[in-house]
């Protein structure tokens, strides 16, 4: 189900994907997208169903193994039917971190806390707007 597209971030699903996960901001877009470009280590999967993306999931790996996530999203129309959780399942088994951090707005920490995720209020980062870290420990078995 997930692939790697990073060779498609020409396409237009691909970026507005990319913006559901960042503020709809056409030049925050473009700077999340400049950085898939240009830096190695940023990572960007896809998961795809009947030959359509559904949904993105971009990260970094540290040197210790800890899978930092930088962006995730899907497609309004296929919301709430697992595919977030099964993406972050499927990335597990790819890249078999030790952890997985996401710094993230309210709205999405629920996401987080549903899947597993410990979750930590970071206070009011920005004037008025209060961010969470949420942290999963992979089971080592």
């Amino acid at each position: 189900m997930l692939e790697q597209i990073k060779h498609r971030l020409g396409e237009e699903e691909i970026r507005e994907l990319i913006g559901y996960s960042v503020f709809p901001d056409p030049e925050r877009i473009e700077q999340a997208v400049g950085r898939y470009q240009h830096e190695e280590q940023m990572q960007l999967y896809g998961a795809i169903e009947e030959d359509e993306v559904i949904g993105i999931v971009g990260f970094t790996m540290d040197g210790d193994q800890n899978l930092i996530l930088q962006h995730i999203a899907v497609r309004p129309e296929n919301r709430e039917q697992g595919h977030g959780r099964e993406m972050m399942l499927e990335l597990i088994g790819l890249m078999n971190p030790k952890s997985i951090v996401a710094e993230t707005d309210e709205e999405a920490a629920d996401f987080y806390r549903n899947i597993g995720f410990t979750v930590f209020s970071l206070g009011e980062k920005y004037p008025g707007v209060e961010r969470f870290r949420c942290e999963y420990i992979v089971d080592e078995e």
